[in-house]
């Protein structure tokens, strides 16, 4: 016997956002790396390909202050890190113009920003905190306003990347310990949240159809996570942005628990997965965790890690947004002449003689790759977490399927009208 699911209408009408980090995808097509599509058939537009085939609705891109000639380690320059706002204008257009979501990611640093790296751009060093809160505020108001006028809009904008620890960190003074009691470093915490409500007015001012999005990355860390987000709860801000990598975050499970907590403890906020993504070969020695015994470090597991994901997700009405961090790695062009060097996460094959890359899919052949099934994330919206009972008299009341006809012998998964609300048969 079918059970009918009342429908929550603001579920209903909200949509799941699913896509990936693709900052380096123009860096790949200017060395004259070519796409392939899973039967071999040459993508002549990545962007659009991903929205109209693989079904992604969103993009994610990164965005520094001075990227040019500044060295991650200070010693050697990496080319990973080139969008400026040139870079990203163009970029952002070209998504925009293909139909998709612009998710702008600000790192408010010269180079990567991170958990153990938030190091402040080379022009704003001799700020102090005071300067530097008003400089945030310029910066990302004269960053979109630019973006705006060359049709980049974005339609989610990151105030900062993993900002766990704090963000245009001077040293480990500056640094915040959502582990800790916040009365710890009042200090410091009062001075995150001023940078972070800098970068918040100004998106509201400039871009105000935008949502803001508030990233950490201890998703394996329930009490950490949720204390992060307790302690800045006078930024202004709608999303949560979390990074989960199981690699180094943990199973599943971890981060089950971390969403539990969040639905606890912030249930006016959505979720979002900003960034995850999973080896399909050479799984790293110095994993925190080591899983491959549940998803193996080979194209099969990956393709198991998303589909895993998606499917832990699927009842989570909070979480609307899931997105692979650098989908666009693959072989020999700039991967192996530029970056020197592989993550082992991209979602496209490492062609080491010829610059051709296909999907990874589980089965050669198939377009069943983990590429493929990231649009199953979207498929569960508006079902999620909602009360299965119907009220008196609501049992045997007419139901009419979307185009009003009416309905006798409803089928599983199909969404029909029933006392004036829309449900779903499971």
């Amino acid at each position: 016997m079918f059970a009918a699911v009342a429908l929550c209408s603001a579920f209903a009408q909200q949509q799941r956002m699913v896509g990936g980090d693709i900052s380096l995808l123009p860096s790949y097509e200017e060395a004259g790396d070519v796409y392939l599509s899973y039967d071999g058939t040459k993508i002549d537009d990545l962007i659009t390909y991903l929205h109209e085939t693989c079904g992604w609705n969103a993009a994610r891109v990164r965005l520094f202050v001075n990227p040019d000639g500044h060295s991650n380690d200070g010693n050697s320059e990496d080319p990973a890190v080139c969008q400026d706002i040139e870079y990203v204008a163009k970029l952002g257009k070209r998504i925009k113009d293909a139909g998709m979501a612009f998710m702008l990611d600000f790192h408010y640093s010269d180079t990567w920003a991170d958990p153990s790296y938030q190091k402040i751009p080379s022009r704003w060093t001799k700020d102090n905190d005071d300067v530097l809160a008003d400089s945030v505020y310029q910066y990302t108001k004269d960053c979109l306003n630019l973006l705006i006028a060359r049709g980049a809009t974005p339609d989610f904008v990151q105030i900062g990347n993993e900002i766990t620890y704090g963000m245009l960190l001077r040293n480990s003074n500056d640094k915040v310990y959502p582990s800790q009691d916040k009365s710890a470093r009042s200090a410091q915490w009062k001075r995150l949240s001023t940078l972070l409500t800098k970068a918040s007015n100004a998106v509201r001012e400039a871009c105000s159809g935008a949502k803001i999005i508030v990233h950490t990355e201890r998703s394996g860390k329930a009490a950490e996570t949720a204390n992060f987000y307790a302690y800045i709860s006078d930024v202004d801000y709608d999303i949560i942005g979390l990074s989960y990598y199981p690699f180094w975050h943990g199973d599943l499970k971890a981060l089950g628990s971390t969403l539990d907590k969040l639905a606890e403890t912030q249930p006016d906020k959505q979720v979002q997965i900003v960034e995850t993504a999973y080896y399909h070969q050479w799984f790293p020695s110095n994993a925190t965790y080591n899983t491959t015994s549940i998803w193996p470090d080979n194209a099969a597991g990956q393709y198991q890690f998303v589909s895993d994901l998606i499917s832990a997700l699927a009842d989570r009405s909070q979480v609307d947004g899931l997105y692979y961090w650098f989908p666009e790695e693959c072989g020999n062009g700039y991967q192996k002449e530029v970056l020197k060097g592989w993550v082992n996460r991209g979602l496209w094959d490492e062609v080491w003689q010829a610059k051709e890359h296909k999907p990874i899919t589980k089965t050669s052949g198939n377009d069943d790759g983990a590429l493929y099934i990231l649009r199953d994330f979207a498929k569960g919206n508006g079902t999620q977490s909602l009360d299965p009972t119907l009220s008196d008299g609501q049992e045997n009341s007419a139901m009419y399927n979307i185009a009003g006809q009416p309905i006798t012998q409803p089928s599983r998964g199909e969404l029909y009208i029933q006392s004036g609300k829309k449900r779903i048969v499971r």
